[in-house]
């Protein structure tokens, strides 16, 4: 191993690595000759190394003859520590040039509830079969928004998030698309139905997100709204999905919903399509512009394969 310094000794003189190198290739072959060549080095240089090496320890570590090399009772002592070093920095480089190439490494991601059931999973398998020395840590956001807050703020490296994306220097690339479809109690009159207005619901008690917490859902519910003539009379609020249909599931109210939260299934609960224009999201993966890890990347380009965009999937032979 070439150059290099390590940890000084006793004498404040620090050990050099490639005198750990020699120092192992001459414990193993037990005659300098042969070590040397090893080395691929001359001899007379290897003999300096090791006389100075035991200097900088103020140890003898070889007993030499014009017969034989065998090593004395502190060579044998230094060996197996030296061993590790040298195994454990040829680990570090390893992992090192791994990193460098986006093989290795730590990425968290941000994901917001029961929409990200589908998508979540296959992202992680699939990252964690390409590349196994990528750490994926998992940051549940309740909300679309903090997500991508997190990312837009540098404390998440990518978020599952939903379009539109306004924020300065965070890239994003569209992995799906949903839609609005109303959640009713199976009991609701309007549940005999095929299909429904968001004008049907105008009288209705609405079951939603809390104001303000960053849910892009509760917005897209209140812009549905009012473009069909009214506001939505919100009793109750709960802070995710999961809880919200049950709460519609007990009779409380409606809700408007995504086709991706349509997994969802309770006792009491039923899901409307909405007539007329569809009411559409785009789901997407976001990061900043400007974050250099490369695991990110590696983890952005299994995701072209196992997320891709709608359109963008691989059309077998006809």
């Amino acid at each position: 191993m070439a150059g290099g310094r390590l940890a000084a000794t006793d004498s404040g003189t620090p050990v050099e690595l490639r005198h750990l190198s020699s120092f192992i290739a001459v414990a193993e072959e037990l005659h300098f000759g042969r070590a040397a060549r090893r080395l691929q080095m001359a001899q007379p240089p290897l003999s300096q190394q090791i006389r100075q090496l035991e200097k900088e320890l103020g140890v003898q570590l070889f007993e030499r003859s014009t017969r034989s090399v065998r090593l004395t009772s502190a060579g044998e002592a230094f060996l197996k520590p030296v061993r590790t070093v040298l195994e454990d920095l040829d680990i570090a480089q390893r992992v090192a040039k791994a990193a460098g190439r986006g093989e290795y490494g730590r990425v968290t991601v941000g994901f917001a509830g029961a929409s990200s059931h589908a998508t979540l999973p296959r992202l992680t398998r699939a990252v964690r079969a390409a590349h196994p020395g990528i750490e994926l840590v998992m940051r549940g956001q309740t909300y679309a928004n903090r997500a991508l807050a997190g990312v837009a703020d540098g404390t998440l490296d990518l978020g599952f998030v939903r379009l539109p994306i306004t924020q300065h220097g965070v890239e994003h690339r569209v992995i799906g698309e949903e839609e609005l479809v109303c959640a009713l109690p199976s009991d609701h009159p309007l549940a005999r139905r095929s299909s429904i207005t968001v004008a049907d619901l105008a009288d209705e008690p609405f079951v939603s997100f809390p104001a303000r917490t960053g849910s892009s859902l509760r917005d897209v519910t209140l812009q549905a709204c009012e473009a069909a003539g009214h506001h939505p009379r919100i009793v109750q609020e709960a802070p995710d999905s999961y809880t919200i249909l049950a709460l519609v599931a007990m009779g409380v109210g409606v809700t408007l919903t995504l086709t991706s939260c349509m997994h969802i299934q309770q006792t009491g609960l039923v899901y409307r399509p909405l007539s007329g224009t569809p009411v559409v999201l785009q789901a997407a993966l976001a990061w900043r512009a400007d974050n250099p890890s490369a695991a990110l990347h590696s983890v952005l380009d299994v995701a072209a394969e196992a997320l891709p965009t709608p359109g963008d999937e691989p059309h077998g032979d006809d």
